[in-house]
């Protein structure tokens, strides 16, 4: 490929591999590593991102070697294009018609503005025509003048080149990079996309990244996939394109894709996603949020600071430190962009770096969320930083950053919200209701559950609310052991009432298990004496005597098959018709509506069209009936 490269000379470099970068530049010694980018609603490749290497087995080899060698040798942007000619050349003779993904920085962008017309010419030369090009935007660099940054982006888009964000979530400044760049494509950071299967809050941040991209025309790719619960969840999310280790490492030739990883992509489940912190799980103190940096001394020079940025590239903040005490905070961004302007690194480079500092932000760390948050939310706008500094008495422990303690109080807002119940942290009526609406819209068959508690106001009068707190608290516990992981979902609606929505097999053999294990448990909530008896004596409303019998569980199930009902009122209705046969039966029992409820059109849907959910043997429920637990495992 003919892009001939402009610019200074490669200076002299005082690096150890200044040499070997400047030889493998010359003899174009390095080659491109191609990581496959998945299209979830196809279950295919849909582009691929290209990653230079250097020789194998040698210091050069990771991009972060050459690319800090080539900051030393002052050819950062020749490597740039290096990379990008050596990925395009090397893609030119791969046997497929993938979108390509290639890095550069947005310095270097501007910078190849005059050679838009030469790379069209040499693209269509090579069969790749410059639709199927994308820059990814790289580095986290100030941007001074948006303005000027749009024209360049025009030029490129001009010829057809598309444009894609990295990182999207590491730092504010790229929401207003997004509205500003309004990218075809956006990365999702891997921090969102780690552990997002189990993570309410990171599944909060990244829907509302989907509804961003909606609104402004993006495309989303979550990177870093590494396991197929990630994938499910993304999938259910309607995130459009996934990458990582788990759908393909980086390869020289793009294979094809993987039966296991189409398999889970084109997988047609409707996933229970995360609506709620884990049992147990505390409100983390600022303490937690404690990153111990390490400091720099007043009188280090900015020179040496900005080495420290250089080799660190995701670090953005250096805090500043004498005798303990914490003075000031440089960011990345501020010495960039004062070091930016004409003469400023020559004259202020060996200068003590006290004099670029920024006042810090201090809190406690015995100071709650809370306090720490409104302290934030009262500084005014130029005053707000992505970073704190967390003192003890004063003297400098580390940094907190304000992207996770923004996470810990939205967490606090959506508990808050009512949208768990307070007693269980079960999920509530409103994700109830969600995840009901997302199963039938999908007409996805499922089980729903109505379970309650019978008898329960006479105990809870006998023995105090706290005791029927404990009670309601241990049927949550249960339901929530003995449901299946991802599969089945769990909701608290109030008082003694749960509702389960079931996609598992052995979705009847669970609720039984459930029945069972509360009847073994009554002698923690009852006395010996009232067990052996089987209740105990009351009074009725008008104060007459009364026996009243020990609390039992019943559950009433309807099987919910495609097209049968329109929402979850109807589902409600038909559960509560449901719940009225199971509690007819004396003691725990549970009951299986199994007639057949009509559809959209009016006609009956029958047994078969449910879709995942196993059928109830007619003998333990016979149609139209009802049938104790106990008699069940009788027969």
């Amino acid at each position: 490929m003919d892009i001939q490269h402009q610019g200074d000379q490669i200076a002299a470099s005082a690096s150890p591999h200044g040499d070997m970068l400047r030889s493998l530049m010359q003899d174009r010694g390095l080659h491109a590593v191609y990581q496959p980018i998945l299209d979830l609603r196809q279950g295919s490749y849909f582009a691929c991102e290209a990653l230079i290497r250097g020789p194998e087995d040698s210091a050069l080899h990771a991009p972060d070697a050459l690319f800090a060698a080539a900051a030393t040798a002052q050819c950062t942007h020749e490597l740039e294009w290096l990379a990008v000619e050596t990925a395009i050349l090397q893609f030119a003779e791969q046997p497929c018609a993938l979108r390509l993904f290639v890095n550069m920085s947005i310095s270097c962008l501007h910078a190849s503005r005059k050679r838009l017309a030469a790379v069209r010419q040499v693209l269509l030369r090579l069969g790749v025509p410059p639709s199927r090009i994308v820059i990814e935007l790289t580095e986290n660099e100030s941007v001074n003048d948006f303005s000027d940054l749009q024209e360049t982006l025009q030029d490129f888009r001009r010829i057809g080149i598309q444009i894609a964000m990295d990182d999207m979530g590491e730092g504010f400044s790229n929401l207003r990079m997004w509205s500003e760049v309004r990218p075809e494509f956006v990365k999702i950071d891997r921090h969102f996309v780690s552990g997002i299967d189990s993570d309410p809050l990171k599944l909060h941040f990244v829907r509302a990244m989907h509804e961003i991209a909606d609104a402004c025309g993006s495309a989303l790719i979550a990177e870093g996939v590494e396991t197929v619960e990630q994938l499910a969840v993304l999938r259910n999310l309607g995130i459009p394109y996934v990458q990582g280790f788990g759908i393909a490492r980086p390869h020289r030739v793009i294979a094809a894709v993987p039966h296991s990883v189409q398999a889970a992509a084109t997988d047609s489940g409707i996933l229970v996603l995360p609506s709620r912190p884990r049992a147990g799980r505390r409100v983390p103190r600022i303490e937690q949020l404690l990153h111990e940096l390490l400091p720099v001394t007043p009188d280090t020079d900015n020179d040496a600071v900005y080495r420290i940025f250089e080799h660190q590239p995701a670090l953005n903040i250096v805090p500043v430190v004498a005798n303990g005490l914490p003075l000031g905070v440089i960011t990345r961004s501020a010495l960039i962009d004062r070091f930016a302007r004409p003469f400023r690194r020559e004259l202020y480079g060996k200068r003590p770096c006290k004099m670029l500092m920024d006042p810090p932000l201090l809190v406690d760390e015995a100071q709650s969320v809370q306090e720490v948050a409104q302290i934030i939310g009262s500084q005014r706008g130029t005053e707000i930083s992505d970073a704190f500094v967390i003192t003890r008495q004063g003297r400098y422990r580390g940094i907190g950053f304000l992207r996770e303690l923004m996470a810990i109080i939205t967490d606090m807002q959506i508990r808050a919200a009512r949208y768990a119940n307070p007693l269980t942290q079960l999920p509530g009526n409103v994700p109830i209701n969600e995840q009901m609406d997302r199963l039938i819209e999908a007409e996805h068959g499922f089980v729903a559950a109505y379970c309650d508690l019978d008898h329960f106001k006479p105990y809870n009068d006998a023995y105090g609310y706290r005791r029927g707190d404990q009670m309601i608290q241990q049927v949550g516990t249960l339901l929530s052991e003995a449901v299946a992981d991802h599969e089945d979902f769990i909701g608290h609606v109030g008082g003694d009432d749960f509702i389960v929505l079931m996609q598992s097999r052995d979705w009847e053999a669970r609720l039984r298990r459930v029945i069972v294990e509360f009847d073994a448990a009554l002698a923690q909530h009852v006395s010996a004496e009232h067990l052996a008896a089987g209740g105990y004596c009351g009074e009725d409303r008008r104060g007459q005597a009364v026996f009243h019998p020990l609390p039992a569980l019943s559950i009433g199930c309807v099987m919910v098959r495609p097209g049968a009902f329109a929402g979850h009122y109807d589902v409600s209705a038909a559960l509560g018709d449901a719940k009225k046969e199971a509690k007819r039966i004396p003691g725990s029992a549970l009951f299986v509506e199994r007639r057949q409820y009509h559809g959209s059109a009016g006609a009956p849907v029958s047994a078969p069209d449910i879709d995942g959910v196993a059928p109830v043997p007619a003998r333990c429920v016979p149609e139209g009936t009802s049938t104790p637990l106990q008699a069940c495992y009788a027969m």
